[in-house]
Formats: structure tokens, C-alpha cells, sequence
């Protein structure tokens, strides 16, 4: 039984994008009367806000919660009936127009710098501590990401044409049609030790549980500090998850 549950948040707990479920929303809420939750996801907290805390229970135990947007590089908590900043790690203008340059001479170089017949939103989001790429734009239809690059083949050497360019950051593949990119150390990994420091418990008593934690996949970064995993293939085998820990 863990005393501390990580989800990660797009194709774990949500299909991409997508609103919290009411079914999960009442899962976790449950969980959550329970024990400590945190959420870590590439997604920033404007996108937290919209996508998992618009279809929680209003009663639900936050003082519980622990938010970490934008693959850890930040941390909220709830104090004072509302959500502020535990720590911040901000990507400088210097190093946004490194990654930038770095991403279209890349994009150039694997034959990705030609836009699909349709985007849906922007490629490329400045998320403050985390610059993302969508190959299809920010809010393509979870079918159409799946489809486009299922087993990361077209990715993956723009993930090593970007690594080989940007010495000093951490280039994570997503589960569907992103990659995303922060500062080297900023990572989810260096979430799971936060949260450790500021929750006060092991990382040996927590569980990780998310849809990417394949080689190169953006939860597998994780593994390197020795938590407890579980991979899963979408919310409703995320929600079997939970099921199982509150019967035990």
C-alpha cells in the first residue's frame, strides 16, 4: 500500500487534453480522504486548472493535492482555500531562443518543419518553464495523435537532433504527438524528489502511475529515482489503479 500516489495527468488519468471524467473526479476525491495525490504532467497550470480541477468534487480534500504542471518544473499546494506557487523554475529569454533555434534546425533536419495538411492550435506552446511541440497543434483530437506517430518512429530523431543541439536540457517524447523540452534537472524526476522533501515521506513508500514510461517516453525519467512504477494504457486502467488501492 503506498503512502503517496503520482498520476501523471494527459492519457492517464484523462485521454489527451480532455476533461477530468466524473467518474475519476469521484475516484479521486475518494483517494484523496485516503491519501496525499499528486498530479505531474507537461501540461501548464492553465491547462491543470481546465482539464483536472474543473471536474473535481468542490469538497474534495486539496489540502491532500499537490499540483506539479509543466513536467515538475513548478509546484502548487492549496493554502488559504486557494492555489499558490511552492516553487517556480522559469526558463530565461537566453535559453527559450536557444530552444527555439535548436527546434526549426531540427525540424529542418528530420523533414518535420513542413506543417501537416491540418493543425489544430499552434505546434509550439511557450508553457514559461517548458517549451512543448504538437506535431498536430496543442488541441489536435486524441484519435488523430494516436494515429499519427503510434510507436514514435517519426519522433524519435528529432528528439536525438534536438539532444545533440541543446547540451544542458532534457528532451522527453510524450505519449501521443509532443515532445517536450526544459531545463536539464527540471524534470519529473526532480518533481518526485520535491515532493519527497516537501511531503516529508520516502520516495520508497510512493507510487508513479502513468501511460509513458517507456524508453524515452516523458514519465520514464522517473525511474532513476527508485519509485515504485505502474504503466498504464489510459484512464479507465488508471481508475482499476485506484479501485485496487482503496479496497486494500
Amino acid at each position: 500500500m503506498p503512502k503517496l500516489i503520482i498520476f501523471d495527468l494527459d492519457g492517464t488519468l484523462t485521454e489527451s487534453k480532455s476533461d477530468l471524467s466524473l467518474d475519476m473526479g469521484i475516484l479521486l476525491g475518494r483517494l484523496l480522504l485516503r491519501i496525499p495525490v499528486a498530479i505531474m504532467s507537461g501540461g501548464s497550470y492553465t491547462q491543470f486548472k481546465k482539464q483536472l480541477l474543473g471536474g473535481m468534487p468542490r469538497d474534495a480534500n486539496f489540502k491532500n493535492l499537490y499540483l506539479f504542471p509543466t513536467s515538475g518544473a513548478q509546484c502548487y499546494t492549496w493554502q488559504d482555500s486557494q492555489w499558490r506557487f511552492l516553487y517556480n523554475n522559469p526558463l530565461t529569454p537566453e535559453e527559450k531562443l536557444r530552444i527555439f533555434k535548436a527546434l526549426s534546425e531540427s525540424l529542418n533536419e528530420t523533414g518535420l518543419d513542413q506543417p501537416p495538411p491540418q493543425l489544430w492550435g499552434e505546434q509550439t506552446e511557450d508553457r514559461e518553464t517548458q517549451i512543448t511541440w504538437s506535431a498536430l497543434g496543442q488541441e489536435a483530437p486524441i484519435d488523430m495523435k494516436r494515429m499519427w506517430d503510434p510507436d514514435r518512429k517519426k519522433r524519435m530523431p528529432l528528439q536525438m537532433a534536438l539532444l545533440a543541439r541543446l547540451p544542458g536540457f532534457s528532451v522527453r517524447i510524450n505519449a501521443t504527438n509532443s515532445i517536450d523540452i526544459t531545463r536539464e534537472g527540471i524534470t519529473k524526476a526532480y518533481g518526485v524528489r520535491q515532493l519527497s522533501r516537501i511531503a516529508h515521506l520516502p520516495i520508497s513508500l510512493m507510487l508513479y502511475v502513468g501511460d509513458a514510461l517507456f524508453p524515452g517516453g516523458n514519465d520514464e525519467i522517473v525511474k532513476e529515482t527508485g519509485i515504485t512504477t505502474e504503466q498504464v494504457d489510459g484512464p479507465a486502467e488508471t481508475a482499476h489503479v485506484i479501485e485496487r488501492i482503496l479496497a486494500s
